[in-house]
């Protein structure tokens, strides 16, 4: 008798964010945890609440996208989807669009010229 193989799925799944100048990387699983924060000493000169500000903002985006990383593969090796529902796991359409929405709320200035 031949043994069925069983596809391999992953414990934990895993993406990562970068800020806009790139001085500044955070990789976290689908499960919140940051595992790898990278970010160059320029970074110290906006103060500490600022750099955690920014390290829990990328932890937040690199969350979502791994979770919708994990529903993917999820997928592929035949869960259904109201499963991954309830597990609340975005498809990646849900993802990009909770990633844009954060991206639109965090909009700062951009320049430092006023409208007259």
């Amino acid at each position: 008798m031949s043994e069925q193989q069983v596809p391999e799925v992953p414990n934990v799944t895993v993406a990562g964010s970068r800020n806009r100048s790139g001085t500044l990387s955070v990789r976290a699983t689908d499960q919140g945890m940051p595992v790898e924060i990278k970010f160059e000493r320029s970074e110290y000169r906006y103060g500490a609440q600022a750099l955690a500000d920014e390290i829990l903002r990328l932890t937040k985006r690199s969350t979502i996208a791994a979770k919708a990383k994990r529903r993917e593969v999820l997928g592929e090796n035949g869960m259904p989807d109201e499963v991954l529902d309830q597990l609340g796991l975005p498809t990646r359409q849900q993802a990009v669009d909770e990633l844009d929405r954060m991206d639109d709320a965090d909009t700062g200035p951009t320049s430092w010229m006023r409208p007259v």
